[in-house]
């Protein structure tokens, strides 16, 4: 069943009112795929818009306390934590990106995960762009996530 239709088919808001409290969180995660020669550009911290994984970070954080801003019918969320990760990894010639959001509530915070890791790649993108243009963003998917009615989730491989 989709929640954000309601019985004539419009999209609506999905009313939580009656659900009850509970620790909710998620990860997701994606990856930046890239040339060597510029995953050494931010290995090496020379990337000429200054540190890459640092800024991206801080626009994923950004961009989960905004969500409900971006995507129509989410729910605006008071999040009690939100990290993010973002590793060089050299075997895959890509930046990594992970990010966990928590928060104590009646609704999930799965877009919110989604909505960080998404943001921190298009700032890693960004940073990079005049370096090479042909990077792609690839593999954002939720990964896990727990609480509320519907229980825990984990993702096949995660």
């Amino acid at each position: 069943m989709l929640t954000h239709f309601d019985a004539a088919g419009q999209a609506h808001m999905v009313d939580v009112s009656e659900k009850q409290d509970t620790k909710r969180t998620a990860l997701a995660e994606g990856r930046v795929i890239m040339r060597p020669e510029t995953l050494a550009l931010v290995m090496a911290g020379t990337a000429g818009k200054g540190d890459v994984l640092g800024i991206a970070r801080v626009a994923g954080i950004m961009a989960a306390k905004r969500t409900s801003d971006l995507i129509p019918l989410c729910h605006p969320l008071a999040l009690t934590r939100v990290a993010l990760e973002l590793e060089a990894d050299p075997v895959a010639s890509a930046v990594l990106i992970r990010a966990t959001v928590a928060t104590t509530g009646q609704t999930g915070v799965e877009m919110e995960a989604l909505t960080a890791v998404s943001v921190a790649a298009l700032t890693v993108y960004d940073m990079l762009k005049a370096a090479e243009k042909a990077m792609r963003i690839e593999g954002i998917r939720l990964l896990a996530k727990d609480g509320g009615k519907s229980g825990a989730f984990r993702a096949e491989g995660a």
